[in-house]
């Protein structure tokens, strides 16, 4: 949650103004949000069922699919602000969809087992929460 916590800051820290549509996608960020300690729940209490990764592994991707809606409805909204250089712009997508293609990755690992699955996804999370100064790693 923390990952996402500082994503949704760091979005927010761009932004000139806000708008109702804008406070939607936030309270959508939030609700799911507040899924996440069920799907963490399941998961750990059925760690060898693929389905269990697959609902935990939804509830990642509903938190990225809501923090890139709100990039991208801020920037067609004109709600970031002027002085946002457009190398952050693209960052901030780039680092949205490269995570979620990496979390898909790591999901489809569970058809090797949940085992690998779970391996990689914590791993990746790792990467992001650390933000290690390794130059091809700091491109995700």
């Amino acid at each position: 949650l923390g990952i996402f916590w500082v994503g949704q800051q760091t979005q927010l820290n761009h932004f000139e103004r806000a708008d109702r549509n804008l406070a939607w996608i936030h309270l959508a960020f939030l609700a799911v949000v507040s899924l996440m300690p069920f799907s963490t729940s399941l998961l750990a209490e059925f760690i060898t069922f693929r389905l269990a990764l697959v609902v935990y592994w939804l509830n990642i991707v509903l938190l990225g699919a809501t923090l890139f809606a709100s990039w991208t409805y801020a920037r067609a909204a004109g709600l970031v602000r002027a002085d946002v250089p457009t190398e952050v712009a693209s960052a901030m997508r780039r680092r949205i969809v490269i995570a979620q293609t990496l979390y898909a990755v790591g999901a489809a690992l569970c058809v090797f087992g949940t085992t690998w699955s779970i391996a990689f996804i914590v791993l990746l999370q790792l990467n992001y929460a650390i933000a290690p100064n390794i130059p091809w790693l700091r491109r995700l």
